[in-house]
């Protein structure tokens, strides 16, 4: 499915959250799964309003707890606690891109990294709510329009900041954003992260068959603007591959030792690259030398171009727009001696997850090529018995 936003009038978590469960997502998928992190003293509710004629829902979110301030690590582990895992993923990668954000402006190692009016509950509630709507709409593509920017400012624990606030701005980069009369907060740290988290590409509304429209309300009800984000759910038309507008960046070394380069890699992944790869090439003046790539969405690029420059210590970095075909695929996950493994399903063969099959040989004894052939064999016989989309757990 395909999901298109208009934030016309900005985005936050509250408000995708109201869109997404307008939309039909619902409230107790995810409120069980805010509830899987382990997390407690939350409510999560919905209430039908008016911004300015318009009418919308409006997720209300109150917490007990009066902490606002944590370390950036504490709320990744609440995130990847969630499940479904799905939800985990996109969920910890939208708090990890604030931890980024965060790490860039103060000038503090990510693991170092406090998140001040961010580091409350309510921050896992949103990111964890949205992540679990997107996929009990079974969202797999997002899209939006502009993002409209007010201009202003705001007190924050550091003192007066301007709006939009800086880990606002260094979140939206690559992404399209346009200019609104509002002297406000119009788009949230964290609804920036979730567009990012999302992979979102901006552009008109998507060619797909219209089947649902929401309306997620902001907290204020702002006088001659309504206060909303709209969202529309649609079906692709051509489901058998989507394009991805997706960015190369390259540089080429001849003084990097083989420890750093070692590194890299694991390095540009965290930093929101979609993949990485070094290849050992001949410079210039005969020098062996290396050529390390990044592949990285628009909204990742700034963050995982200052890793590759920091980390090499080079002095450029090629960009390359490249378009990525997809197929369709979908995560399953089966159970081994009490141990699960998740699968990545596509049209032409399914594929365990390496991590999961080492973690399971590794608590069993059993080799490894006997686990994966044992994995493959459960996942044929579940689609040779139902022939249908199998369900996960």
């Amino acid at each position: 499915m395909i999901l298109w936003l208009n934030p016309i009038a900005g985005i936050s978590g509250d408000m995708m959250l109201g869109a997404l469960l307008d939309l039909g997502a619902p409230i107790q998928t995810l409120r069980e799964a805010i509830a899987s992190t382990g997390i407690t003293g939350w409510t999560l509710d919905v209430e039908s309003v008016e911004r300015q004629g318009v009418r919308a829902l409006h997720a209300v979110v109150d917490v007990d707890d009066v902490v606002s301030e944590r370390h950036a690590h504490e709320l990744i582990t609440m995130a990847e606690r969630a499940r479904p895992r799905e939800a985990a993923d996109l969920a910890a990668a939208a708090v990890r891109a604030l931890a980024r954000i965060e790490s860039r402006i103060h000038d503090t190692p990510v693991e170092s990294v406090h998140l001040h009016e961010l580091g409350g509950v309510d921050t896992i509630v949103d990111t964890v709510g949205v992540a679990s709507a997107l996929h009990a709409l079974d969202i797999d593509e997002v899209w939006s329009g502009p993002v409209g920017l007010g201009v202003g400012q705001t007190r924050a624990a550091h003192g007066i900041i301007p709006v939009p606030a800086p880990a606002t701005l260094e979140l939206l980069r690559g992404s399209r954003v346009r200019g609104i009369d509002s002297d406000t907060e119009t788009v949230t740290p964290t609804g920036a992260a979730l567009l990012a988290a999302a992979n979102t590409r901006y552009g008109p509304v998507p060619e797909m068959t219209m089947d649902a429209v929401g309306y997620g309300a902001g907290t204020r009800d702002t006088p001659g603007r309504p206060n909303v984000l709209t969202a529309v759910l649609g079906t692709r038309l051509r489901s058998e591959s989507r394009p991805d507008a997706m960015i190369v960046l390259d540089t080429t070394v001849d003084d990097v030792t083989g420890e750093i380069l070692g590194e890299l890699i694991p390095a540009l992944l965290t930093a929101g690259a979609a993949d990485a790869w070094i290849t050992p090439v001949v410079g210039k003046k005969n020098r062996p030398a290396h050529v390390i790539s990044a592949l990285c969405t628009p909204s990742t690029m700034t963050v995982v171009e200052e890793c590759l420059l920091t980390r090499t210590g080079s002095l450029g970095v090629r960009r390359t727009h490249v378009d990525r075909r997809t197929l369709p695929r979908h995560m399953e996950v089966v159970n081994v001696d009490g141990h699960d493994v998740r699968v990545k399903v596509g049209p032409h063969r399914s594929k365990p997850e390496h991590d999961d099959l080492v973690a399971v040989s590794t608590a069993t004894g059993v080799p490894l090529r006997s686990v994966a052939e044992r994995v493959q064999t459960l996942v044929n016989d579940h689609h040779t018995h139902t022939h249908t989309h199998p369900h996960t757990h």
